[in-house]
């Protein structure tokens, strides 16, 4: 796929890119076997953990986690009120969009808490194993875990068709959680409202960083060290990229630009 060759123009030493289609087609490029720390992509791999951890039992969604009045639900939606970093909320659970690194840190412990076990060995159980992957989820179960673009790829795959969460738990995933709350999405600025799924960023209103033309049933995840992954249920189409180089203006042009190319060469310009 021509549009993948964008990635060399990057200022990153190293990146990869690919594209997966739900008819099955598999397109990349780059350095396919480096290791990248996905930093926030970490979310939407934690998130589905939980989601495993949901339909088995071990935790409940609208279960007490976090500051009080607060539920796993809304630790997975940046609702519950805790900050970027820090332990100490700073609004109550279902004000505000608060987007929350301190919220999947405790979502970790968590689920640690109910499985009785380390949070990367569930991850690994629920997630790494049954995708059949080399994904590290060690680390901050929100910004911590590593992975090549072929992990990422598995990711976007299983978000379009699930085998591991039935299509019900992947729909609710994929729902506006607490619909209407206004906040600050990092690098971006306020939003009002800014949707968020369970673990995931929804494309209503369009997220600049998932170029013009997703559509708006459309989600992902970006990642501070130039990491982004688009799912886009409604074309059958998802989109990652990995680079070690940190997020800054030159993401805000790059990323938009690649996902539009690769929807003008996928569905015609």
């Amino acid at each position: 796929m021509e549009a993948l060759r964008q990635i060399e123009r990057w200022p990153a030493p190293s990146a990869a890119a690919g594209v997966v289609t739900a008819d099955g087609s598999t397109h990349v490029h780059g350095a396919l076997a480096t290791v990248f720390p996905l930093a926030s992509v970490s979310k939407p791999v934690a998130a589905l953990a939980l989601l495993v951890a949901a339909e088995e039992g071990v935790v409940d969604l609208d279960g007490a986690a976090g500051p009080q009045g607060s539920t796993v639900r809304h630790l997975l939606a940046h609702a519950s009120g805790l900050p970027f970093e820090g332990a100490s909320p700073i609004a109550q659970p279902e004000r505000r969009r608060i987007y929350s690194n301190e919220g999947f840190r405790v979502l970790g412990e968590h689920l640690a808490r109910q499985a009785e076990m380390p949070f990367p060995d569930y991850v690994a159980a629920a997630v790494v194993e049954p995708l059949g992957i080399g994904l590290d989820p060690d680390g901050h179960p929100g910004s911590g875990m590593h992975g090549t673009l072929g992990d990422v790829l598995a990711l976007a795959t299983q978000l379009l068709e699930p085998t591991v969460v039935a299509g019900e738990t992947l729909a609710e995933m994929t729902a506006v959680q607490f619909p209407g709350l206004s906040g600050v999405l990092p690098d971006y600025g306020r939003f009002d409202p800014l949707d968020w799924g369970l673990g995931v960023q929804l494309a209503t209103p369009r997220p600049a960083w998932m170029g013009s033309r997703v559509s708006a049933r459309a989600f992902g995840h970006f990642g501070g060290s130039g990491t982004f992954v688009w799912v886009d249920p409604e074309r059958g189409v998802a989109c990652a990229a990995l680079a070690d180089c940190p997020f800054g203006e030159w993401a805000k042009e790059a990323w938009p630009a690649l996902s539009d190319a690769v929807l003008d060469e996928v569905f015609g310009g």
